[in-house]
C-alpha cells in the first residue's frame, strides 16, 4: 500500500534543507501526526539520498517492509508520505535500501520525538502539541538568571543513579518523581541551575548518555516526552535552570543508529582518518556537509523550543577542534593550508553559536574545551567561537594536584593555585568538579583529600570555599555536597546514606551555606567575568600556604575579602590590608563547629586598625582556622 501522496515538505522546505539552513527541522522531517482530507494518520519525511527505496514499518503493518513505500524528491535525497491510521505512541523505523548495493538495513528516525527502551530501539510517534506549560514567570527573567552577571551555581546530576528505589527493585526514579524529589532537594540546596549528563536517547547505560542515537528523543528509560517536559516545568517552577550535556562531536555505530544511514557514509566522514573515534569507539559528524550541520543546528533550537531548557553544555569541543585530536602523526588528515585545526568543525560552532543566540538571546551556551584555543567564549564577530561560558579545566586540574598534597608540601607548589590569575579573565569561565573527576580510578572528591578522617573534610570544605569564592560560575558534580566516598558508580544511587553521620551532614550544609552567600553578596558573582571584580591581598604567601583575595561588585565599596588557609596549623593575628576601617563580619567560616570544624575564628566580627598594611590603608589581625576558608564583608557596605 502507498501512502497518501500529498506532499508535506514544500518546495521552500527542499530550498532551505538543501541549504542547510532549515531551523526547523523537526517540525518538517520525522513522524508528524495531522489529518489529510478527513483522514488521521502521521507524515513520515526522511533524509536518504543513497537509498534506492524507503519504507516504514512498525507495530501497525506488522514490520512488514513492502506495506508502505515513502515517496523521494529525487535530487534533494528526502522522502516522505502521510500513513493513515497510525495513532500516538506507535513504534516504527525506516526500512532503507542502498541504492548501489542493494543492502537492506532498519533505522530509527534521526529526528523520531520519542523511542523504545532499550534494548529495543524503534522510534515511537509522538504528538509534541499536547503538553501545556506553567513556567512563564521562570521564562520571562530567565535572561537575568543566565546573565555572566548573575550567580549560577550548577548542580550535575546523571538522573539514572543520583537516587535509586531499592525496595523497588533498585530501579530509576521516572521524570515525575524528580520532579519532585530532585526539584526540592536542588531548591533546599541553594544550586541556581542543574546540568543533566545527556539525556538524549541512547542504547548504552555505560555510556551515561554520551553516545546518543535518539537526538530529538528524552530517553524513555524515565518516562515520556511529556513526563520530561513535566520535570523541566518543576524545575522552572522553583526558580531552578535546566542545562543539558549535548554532544554534537560523535555518535555511536550501532546499527540502528545514524551509522551508515542509507547505506552510505552520510552522517560520518567515510574516511576513517576523519570519520572515527578509535579511542571511543565512534563515529564523527562529518561537518563539512550542510545537511549534517543543520541536524545538528535544528537539533539544538529544538530542545530550546520543545523543552525550555536554558542552556546546552556542548561535550568534547576539543575533539572537534582538532584533526589529530587522539590520533597518532599519520592517522589524521591536515587542513587545506597543513594545519591541525578542524576548519569545517571551527565554522560549524560559530554557526551554531549565531543560531541560536539570535533566537534565544536569554540562554547559555558551555563548551567543554580542553586546551588553550582562544576566544572560545567571545562572539563571533570578533573571531572567537560564540560560546558564553567555557569550562576551566586548568583550574580544576591545577587545584586538585594542589589539594590532594599533603599540607607539608604544598608551599613548594603554591603557584598551582595562584597560576589561575595570569588568565582567569582571557575567557567567561565555569570552574567544574564534575563527574570526569570521581570515575575511572580517580576517586570521589573526598578520598581524594589527604590527611585522617577531620583533615579529610576539612580539606574538601576548603576546596569547595576557595572555589565559590573565586571569579567564575561554579558547577559541583551530584555526590560531592555531602562527601561521597566511593567513585561514582553509574548503576547505584549515590550514597545518601552517609547522611546519618555528621561530617557528612556538615559537608552538606556547607555547600548550602556557601550557595545561600554566594546567591546573596553581588560582589562574589558581578564581575565573575571582569578583571575589576578581583583583586589579591597577598597570594606571595606560600611559606605559611595561604591566600587572601578581594572580591568587587558593582556597587562602590561591595566587598568580600576572603582568605585561604591550606595548612592545618592555626594562625593568631594574621594581617591582611583592607581598603577602609571599621567593622568587618565574618559571614562564612568553613571550621565553624556545625560543619564539623574545630570553632577557631574570630566571634563573628573584626575592627580594621588605622595601620596601612598590603598597600591599602587598613589592616585587619585576625584569627585564621586551620584548612578553612573564611569570608568578611564590612559592615558600613
Amino acid at each position: 500500500m502507498a501512502p497518501v501522496a500529498n506532499p508535506f515538505l514544500t518546495d521552500f522546505d527542499l530550498y532551505l534543507i538543501g541549504e542547510g539552513n532549515h531551523d526547523l527541522l523537526y517540525e518538517k522531517l520525522g513522524a508528524h501526526p495531522a489529518e489529510r482530507e478527513g483522514v488521521v494518520g502521521v507524515n513520515f519525511a526522511v533524509w536518504a539520498p543513497n537509498a534506492r527505496e524507503v519504507s516504514v514499518v512498525g507495530d501497525f503493518n506488522h514490520w512488514n517492509p513492502t506495506a508502505f513505500y515513502l515517496k523521494t524528491h529525487g535530487f534533494a535525497g528526502l522522502w516522505e508520505g502521510f500513513i493513515p491510521g497510525v495513532q500516538h505512541g506507535a513504534n516504527y523505523k525506516y526500512a532503507i535500501t542502498n541504492q548501489l548495493t542493494g543492502n537492506h538495513a532498519e533505522k530509527a528516525d534521526p529526528l523520531g520525538f520519542a523511542a523504545e527502551l532499550r534494548p529495543k530501539s524503534a522510534s515511537k510517534v509522538w504528538d509534541l502539541s499536547r503538553y501545556s506549560w506553567n513556567d512563564a514567570e521562570w521564562m520571562a527573567r530567565r535572561a537575568h538568571a543566565n546573565g555572566n552577571d548573575a550567580p549560577i551555581s550548577v548542580y550535575e546530576v546523571h538522573l539514572g543513579s543520583w537516587r535509586r528505589k531499592p525496595e523497588d527493585g533498585n530501579r530509576w526514579l521516572t521524570y515525575r518523581e524528580l520532579a519532585v524529589e530532585l526539584v526540592d532537594y536542588v531548591k533546599h540546596m541553594g544550586f541556581t541551575h542543574v546540568e543533566l549528563l545527556p539525556i538524549t536517547e541512547h542504547p548504552f547505560d555505560g555510556s551515561w548518555g554520551y553516545q546518543a542515537i535518539g537526538y530529538f528523543a528524552p530517553t524513555s528509560r524515565f518516562g515520556t516526552p511529556d513526563d520530561f517536559r513535566f520535570l523541566v516545568d518543576a524545575l522552572h517552577q522553583a526558580g531552578i535552570g535546566v542545562i543539558l550535556d549535548w554532544v554534537p562531536a560523535h555518535f555511536p555505530r550501532d546499527g540502528h543508529g545514524l551509522a551508515h544511514f542509507d547505506g552510505t557514509s552520510l552522517y560520518e566522514h567515510a574516511d576513517p582518518r576523519q570519520g572515527q573515534h578509535t579511542e571511543w569507539g565512534t563515529n564523527i559528524f562529518n561537518f563539512g556537509r550542510t545537511e549534517v550541520c543543520n541536524f545538528l543546528i535544528a537539533n539544538a533550537l529544538f530542545w530550546f523550543d520543545k523543552y525550555h531548557v536554558d542552556g546546552l553544555r556542548v561535550d568534547a569541543v576539543a575533539s572537534m577542534l582538532y584533526l589529530d585530536y587522539a590520533r597518532n602523526e599519520g592517522e589524521w588528515i591536515p587542513n587545506q593550508y597543513g594545519g591541525r585545526e578542524n576548519l569545517e568543525a571551527v565554522a560549524f560552532l560559530r554557526r551554531l553559536n549565531e543560531r541560536v543566540y539570535s533566537k534565544y538571546p536569554d540562554i547559555v551556551m558551555t563548551a567543554e574545551e580542553s586546551t588553550a584555543w582562544p576566544m572560545v567564549s567571545r562572539p563571533t564577530y570578533v573571531g572567537g567561537l560564540g560560546f558564553s561560558l567555557k569550562w576551566d579545566m586548568g583550574w580544576m586540574h591545577d587545584t586538585l594536584k594542589y589539594i590532594q598534597l599533603d599540607p607539608i608540601h604544598r608551599k613548594y607548589h603554591h603557584n598551582q593555585l595562584t597560576f589561575r590569575s595570569l588568565y582567569a579573565f582571557t575567557e567567561n569561565f565555569i570552574m567544574p568538579l564534575s563527574h570526569d573527576e570521581v570515575v575511572h580510578g580517580k576517586r570521589s572528591l573526598l578520598d581524594k583529600m589527604p590527611g585522617d578522617l577531620w583533615q579529610k573534610f576539612a580539606n574538601l570544605r576548603l576546596l569547595f570555599g576557595y572555589m565559590f569564592s573565586q571569579s567564575g560560575k561554579k558547577l559541583l558534580f551530584m555526590g560531592g555536597e555531602f562527601g561521597q566516598w566511593h567513585e561514582w558508580n553509574h548503576d547505584e544511587s549515590i550514597q545518601w546514606h552517609l547522611l546519618e553521620y555528621p561530617l557528612h551532614t556538615g559537608l552538606q550544609r556547607w555547600v548550602r551555606d556557601l550557595n545561600t552567600t554566594y546567591r546573596g553578596e553581588p560582589a562574589l558573582y558581578q564581575r565573575d567575568c571582569e578583571s575589576s571584580g578581583f583583586e589579591w591581598v597577598d597570594c606571595h604567601d606560600g611559606d605559611q600556604g595561604v591566600i587572601s583575595f578581594l572580591r568587587e561588585g558593582k556597587i562602590a565599596n561591595d566587598y568580600v575579602l576572603v582568605v585561604c588557609n591550606f595548612t592545618p596549623v592555626v594562625r593568631v593575628e594574621y594581617h591582611l590590608g583592607v581598603p577602609f576601617g571599621g567593622t568587618w563580619n565574618e559571614i562564612l567560616n568553613s571550621d565553624a563547629p556545625l560543619y564539623g570544624g574545630s570553632g577557631q575564628g574570630n566571634a563573628g566580627a573584626v575592627n580594621a586598625a588605622d595601620i596601612p598594611w598590603h598597600g591599602r590603608s587598613h589592616l585587619l589581625s585576625i584569627t585564621l582556622p586551620p584548612l578553612a576558608v573564611m569570608m568578611f564583608k564590612p559592615a558600613q557596605s
